[in-house]
């Protein structure tokens, strides 16, 4: 036990001399963060990756954004207005919204956002079905006309994560969503400094001049982004060691998940604050193209090689931060958490899955893992691994970091040529607390996400859910939607925790609790 922390404290010295050749020393004006991931993706309508989220929440803004409390507030609209039948809609922008090529933001801007994102989201597509039709009626207002009511519109409009509705310049909005936009021009907090962009190390942000918060107090994604910092700079770190070492130097001011390894040396430091942001769960997306998992009854054997204490053991989650066992897809504690379908699928049982496996035609065919080193769920990677051998898996694990994988995740190759099998994720509360949040749940048939699920029954139970109004009747649906996904297997949750984030002389940091690192009211302490 000695010689083990001997060479941990050892590995952390060598790694705080590094991060100090790195870094150099943060200065008063200057945020220093280590991001979740490495950027590679410009594009929020390209991939649902946080860190691709998380940058365009700095460049670009929204129409409506979610409290702390999950109330939706508006943020570039200033007024807006719904008929009796709630069939139309109108949306007036506020003052001096202006994107960072000098153009102000219009009707049209938003019009054409709207239409991209609803090409992606799943609740984008749904208002598309009841018949949304968008017209701009002067340069700040746009009114939108349903063929049927539908009850989510501000919901979709406020989406948090997954496709979150950002607002760009028609002539990039215009890019089909196939297609990757390049060119960073919006109307959010910060500016994105592409000239000092190094992928693989750095992503620079700075202060927007012409920015105009809103008057509310900040809380939670809503309410006045104001930015007491004239630049931030993502430090890509993808070595625990060094990230940690770089804190305690004070070379970087926040690291936005500690890996778990380092929260005890972390919680002796008194320089460095610990917080708990929204709860998080783990899920494992099988890809249904490909033998085995074209196969549900083998989607459904990746349930019986999950002990979700034993993968939230190995990533090293502490265990005051973990739910012992969470038999919810939605997040548990929040308004539509049930246990519904869950009870076959709670226990281990290595013999179940090698006997679904066979059922489901399995002949040792080589299963592809994609393990993601640089993030701090690899290790529940490896436990899925050696779980799928002992069912007598052909396991061919492939390592790489998570920006590559999350490029290799959308290609739809056999796994033998440059595919994949299975990859292990994380979601936020904000992704999984309802069955249209959460993407691998809300993805109807002919969607693009990775794994490429698809169900008609949950489609159907989907459409049910996003036409009622009832509350009691959504909560049931939710419940069904939940024990058609046990029985289909969209995804597998392998665990649900609490992500701490560290933080060392700032203040103000309580937007971070969302769980999506956004920089602004963040203020370094004197």
């Amino acid at each position: 036990m000695k010689a083990k922390q001997y060479g941990f404290y050892k590995r952390l010295a060598l790694g705080m001399l590094i991060s100090g050749a790195l870094l150099g020393t943060a200065s008063a004006t200057t945020l220093k963060l280590v991001p979740n991931g490495d950027l590679k993706i410009l594009d929020p309508m390209f991939t649902t990756a946080y860190i691709t989220r998380n940058h365009a929440y700095m460049v670009f803004d929204t129409l409506f954004a979610q409290d702390s409390k999950g109330d939706i507030k508006p943020e570039m609209i200033d007024k807006w207005s719904t008929s009796a039948d709630g069939k139309k809609w109108s949306f007036t922008l506020r003052d001096k919204l202006v994107f960072s090529d000098g153009t102000p933001v219009t009707a049209e801007d938003c019009i054409a956002s709207i239409e991209r994102w609803a090409k992606k989201d799943s609740l984008g597509k749904a208002m598309m079905k009841a018949g949304a039709q968008f017209k701009a009626v002067d340069a700040k207002t746009f009114e939108m006309t349903l063929n049927e009511p539908f009850g989510f519109v501000l919901d979709g409009f406020a989406k948090p994560s997954g496709y979150a509705l950002f607002i760009m310049p028609k002539r990039l909005a215009d890019t089909e969503p196939s297609v990757a936009i390049k060119e960073m021009v919006g109307s959010g907090p910060f500016l994105f400094k592409k000239d000092e962009w190094v992928p693989g190390s750095k992503a620079v942000y700075v202060k927007n001049p012409n920015y105009v918060p809103r008057a509310e107090p900040a809380d939670g994604l809503a309410g006045g982004k104001v930015v007491k910092v004239d630049r931030v700079e993502w430090n890509y770190i993808p070595d625990g060691n060094t990230a940690t070492a770089a804190l305690m130097n004070g070379e970087v001011d926040m690291i936005e998940q500690v890996s778990p390894d380092f929260l005890p040396v972390l919680e002796g430091n008194k320089d460095i604050t610990l917080s708990t942001s929204v709860s998080s769960e783990g899920l494992m997306v099988p890809n249904q193209l490909f033998p085995p998992f074209n196969n549900p009854k083998a989607r459904q054997a990746l349930y019986y090689l999950v002990n979700q204490n034993e993968y939230l053991a190995a990533v090293g989650v502490p265990e005051k931060y973990r739910v012992k066992y969470c038999p919810s897809l939605y997040s548990c504690g929040s308004p539509y958490a049930t246990d519904a379908g869950a009870a076959p699928f709670k226990d281990m049982n290595i013999e179940k899955a090698k006997e679904l496996l066979k059922e489901a035609g399995y002949h040792g065919e080589k299963v592809v893992v994609l393990h993601p080193t640089d993030t701090v769920i690899a290790p529940a990677t490896l436990v899925i691994a050696q779980n799928l051998k002992k069912a007598g898996v052909n396991v061919d694990v492939q390592s790489m970091d998570w920006a590559t994988l999350s490029a290799r995740r959308i290609k739809k190759d056999a796994p033998d040529k440059g595919g994949w099998n299975i990859f292990l994720t994380q979601a936020g509360y904000f992704d999984v607390n309802n069955p249209l949040a959460s993407p691998w749940l809300a993805a109807a048939c002919g969607n693009s996400l990775p794994g490429w699920p698809c169900d008609k029954k949950l489609d159907e139970l989907r459409t049910q859910f996003m036409q009622t109004a009832d509350a009691a009747k959504r909560k049931a649906l939710a419940a069904d939607i939940q024990v058609e996904a046990y029985q289909t297997v969209p995804y597998v949750m392998w665990g649900e925790y609490k992500q701490v984030f560290a933080t060392r002389g700032l203040k103000d940091y309580a937007p971070m609790k969302s769980g999506i690192a956004v920089m602004w009211n963040v203020e370094k302490a004197k």
